[in-house]
């Protein structure tokens, strides 16, 4: 169905889905070409089949530490705000928030889909908030930080590799950590804030979008408010932020450290595993910021490019693809399967409602005769 902005164009939501669809599959097609199409490979099935199931294993516990801990530094912060909310009501919103950040361009859509499910759950849309927030800051913190201690351990390493490419690293970099105090600011910048929504509401008013900016208005200041205490209340506690980091550290190398398992699951050798995972972070730390559903196009590049010559025997578009598939395309199954399931209880839900009003009805049919 159409919906039509005032004085605009008519803007399809199917559409962005068909291609966000689109952009996925074209995505994994060309991954495929490259793992299957490659001439220094005899036969890739072969190599696929000789894979060691014991580093596939562990390619699983890294996808587990990502999404585990961080669902458990939500978790541990909404605890502390005096909310009774399940390690899988967390790993839920956690795991829908993935799927909606790989599905959008700029992982947009991920962190407002996490406090909405968060709110479902019985989460203030204040605190659901900071817990994200929170969640972003030392997550980016922490992947500048380690980037950057490998890089400075393994640094005549990285620029032998790299070369020229080593502006990516720092481009990346610098727009990594320029997140951290943009987003503090904004937290502590209360009226500055403030009056920036009101602007926007009033904008969005002015075109008929919003219908009562005044009672918009006091919703969107009581969540600023709930916003800017919580957070000024966990900047006051070292002991909470430490525990924070140290959830964001173990995640951040859970994903990092996909890379190295798939060097041994492939039987590689020639390079030290600590200079494959710095070159895991880096290409992390350069491609992230890429605008495109899940980093698409600068994920692969940069994997083909910075692991050139790292995986030899023509392996290297092999374990791009399984690369690939624990870093994306797992989030998009498994985060898909927890939307559905989400889901089901709602939908009985309105089932059971429609049921008892229907009831209803037939009961006061029955009054009237």
């Amino acid at each position: 169905m159409l919906r039509k902005k005032e004085g605009g164009a008519a803007v399809n939501p199917k559409l962005k889905k068909i291609l966000s669809a689109a952009f996925i599959v074209l995505s994994l097609s060309l991954v495929f070409i490259v793992a299957f199409s490659n001439p220094e490979l005899g036969d890739a099935w072969q190599a696929l089949q000789q894979m060691s199931w014991g580093w596939i294993g562990c390619l699983f516990l890294c996808w587990g530490f990502y999404v585990g801990f961080e669902s458990l530094g939500t978790l541990i912060y909404l605890r502390r705000q005096g909310y009774t909310l399940s390690f899988w009501r967390s790993l839920g919103a956690t795991l829908i928030g993935f799927y909606y950040s790989n599905i959008t361009p700029g992982a947009s859509g991920g962190q407002p889909m996490q406090v909405y499910t968060l709110r479902k759950a019985g989460v203030s849309v204040g605190y659901g908030t900071v817990a994200i927030t929170v969640r972003f800051i030392c997550n980016q913190f922490m992947a500048c930080l380690i980037s950057l201690v490998l890089f400075l351990v393994n640094r005549d390493f990285v620029y032998a590799q790299l070369g020229d490419a080593i502006w990516f690293v720092r481009i990346g970099w610098l727009i990594n950590f320029a997140a951290v105090p943009l987003v503090l600011l904004s937290a502590f910048r209360r009226m500055f804030i403030q009056r920036v929504v009101q602007g926007l509401i009033g904008f969005l008013a002015r075109i008929r979008l919003i219908r009562e900016p005044e009672t918009t208005i006091a919703r969107v200041s009581e969540i600023l408010d709930t916003y800017h205490t919580a957070m000024k209340e966990l900047m006051r506690s070292a002991g909470r932020i430490l525990v924070q980091l140290l959830c964001s550290a173990l995640s951040m190398l859970g994903l990092m450290g996909t890379t190295v398992f798939v060097y041994c699951a492939f039987g590689q050798t020639g390079t030290a595993l600590h200079r494959v995972l710095t070159l895991s972070a880096l290409l992390f730390i350069s491609a992230s910021y890429t605008p495109l559903p899940g980093a698409s196009g600068a994920q692969e590049g940069g994997f083909l490019l910075y692991f050139k010559g790292v995986f030899q025997n023509g392996t290297i578009g092999l374990a791009l693809l399984i690369w690939r598939f624990f870093t994306y395309y797992l989030f998009l199954l498994i985060g898909a399967l927890t939307l559905l399931l989400a889901k089901i209880p709602s939908r009985r839900a309105e089932k059971n409602k429609a049921r008892e009003e229907n009831r209803q009805d037939g009961e006061g049919e029955e009054e009237k005769r």
